[in-house]
This record gives structure tokens, C-alpha cells and sequence, in this order.
């Protein structure tokens, strides 16, 4: 493990990584589970991801936990899966406090049931004066629906004339999303060997990097998450520029 950490330049470790957690129901099904026991042994891999980070001195991961569209599964799952989350919280509470986290949530969080919108509401109160890794958690969250809302935000500011069309801008839209506080994302990371987005921050990844790991989410070890830090390392940002532009 420290071997690893040394071939980290902390000098360039990304400031925001966000993170596609995949993989829980396949690996449940490899080893013969339920769907459910996958999620929760998931859970051991976001431990190992939010210390990691913490170690690193990362200032924002955002985990995608649930989008609208997990909603359309069997009501099962779903249930073990909110169960999970209040359970999770009342766990790890104690864990953001020593290690100086601070939660905060985007998406729709009125839709989630109310005793999950009370934990989180308090958990959230609790680690407000942190000022360490801002863990941000995506519940119920669908990247098109965040950009259709802040279009109709906009939209209505319009009508009211309380802006002008001609002070919309990239900086502007972006300050109407829900991610209007963070910086954004400088990695993206989805496991289970799938290539997508699946409805992710897309306005958000427009130049973030890349990487896309085999290991199925409850595989995925702090040495795996160290690896994708030094890929990403290895790459040049060129955000339109030429290599020569960047290096001089």
C-alpha cells in the first residue's frame, strides 16, 4: 500500500473525483447472493475509497449511489437498498466526525422516503462545521432532469426579467446546478468494465478524465482507486490546447 502512495505526486491529485460504483448485483450473482448482499459488501469498497481519500487530502468525491432511473427495480432491492443507506449513515457518522468529512447529497432528494430524508438531513446538520473532504452523494439523481431544471430555472428568471438572455453563460448555467458549490469533476471512475455515463454529471465531465475499471464495485480496493489517481497522473490535460501550448 505505501508503495503505491509513493508513486503519487500530491502535489497534482485531483481536487474532485467522482466515482460510477457499478457492479453489486453481478457480483452478488458470481458468488450465488442476493442482489442485496452485493450492495452491502459494496459498502466496504466505499469505506476504502472516502479513506483513501481522506488520506490523499482529496477535496470532493461524489458517489453515485442511486439515479432516477434505479427507481424502475424490483421494490425488493430498492427497500434493501434505502434500508442500507439509513443504516450506513447511523454507522458512519462517528467515522466523519474523526476524520473531518462533511456529507452533503444532489438530486432529488424529496423523493427518497422520509425516514432516509431525516438521516441524511441530520447527518448532513451534524458534519456541517467539517471542513475537511466534502463527500458528496448522489441519491436519486439523473444529470438530464439537473440540466432540464436549471434550463427552466433560468427560463423563469427570464420571464420575470430579473436576468438578460445575453448574461447567460457557461459560468452561469453551471451556477444553477446542483453541483454549483464543487469545482468539477477532474476524474471520472466507473467500474464493472462498463463504457458509459449512464446519465452522470454530464454537463459537469465535460473535460474530465477518464477510466474505466474491470473489478466489479465490491472487488474495488484503495489500491485500485490509487491506481486510477496515477493513470490519471500520467495523462496531459490539454482542456483544447496542443501539447506545445501546454508545456510551454
Amino acid at each position: 500500500m505505501n508503495d503505491i502512495f509513493k508513486n503519487i505526486d500530491k502535489d497534482r491529485i485531483p481536487k474532485h473525483i467522482a466515482v460510477i460504483m457499478d457492479g453489486n448485483g453481478r457480483w452478488a450473482k458470481k458468488n450465488g447472493l442476493l442482489r442485496a448482499i452485493g450492495h452491502k459488501k459494496g459498502v466496504n469498497s466505499v469505506r476504502a475509497v472516502v479513506q483513501a481519500s481522506v488520506e490523499l487530502g482529496l477535496s470532493v468525491l461524489t458517489l453515485y449511489a442511486f439515479s432516477t432511473e434505479n427507481w424502475s427495480r424490483p421494490k425488493a432491492e430498492v427497500n434493501a437498498l434505502m434500508e442500507l443507506l439509513v443504516s450506513s449513515l447511523n454507522k458512519e457518522l462517528s467515522t466523519f466526525q474523526k476524520n473531518n468529512i462533511q456529507l452533503f447529497t444532489i438530486g432529488e432528494k424529496d423523493t427518497l422516503p422520509n425516514n432516509c430524508r431525516k438521516k441524511l438531513d441530520l447527518v448532513i446538520k451534524e458534519t456541517s462545521e467539517n471542513n475537511g473532504l466534502k463527500l458528496v452523494i448522489a441519491l436519486s439523481y439523473s444529470s438530464k432532469a439537473e440540466i432540464i431544471n436549471s434550463i427552466k430555472n433560468i427560463a423563469q428568471k427570464v420571464a420575470d426579467k430579473t436576468i438578460k438572455v445575453d448574461d447567460i453563460n457557461e459560468a452561469y448555467f453551471s451556477n444553477e446546478l446542483y453541483t454549483s458549490d464543487y469545482p468539477d469533476p477532474d476524474l471520472l471512475i466507473r467500474t464493472s468494465g462498463e463504457y458509459r455515463i449512464s446519465n452522470f454529471l454530464l454537463w459537469q465531465i465535460a473535460y474530465a478524465e477518464l477510466y474505466f475499471s474491470p473489478k466489479l464495485w465490491p472487488d474495488f480496493k484503495k489500491t485500485d482507486f490509487l491506481d486510477a489517481i496515477i493513470e490519471y497522473q500520467s495523462r496531459e490535460r490539454r482542456f483544447g490546447k496542443t501539447s506545445e501550448q501546454i508545456k510551454n
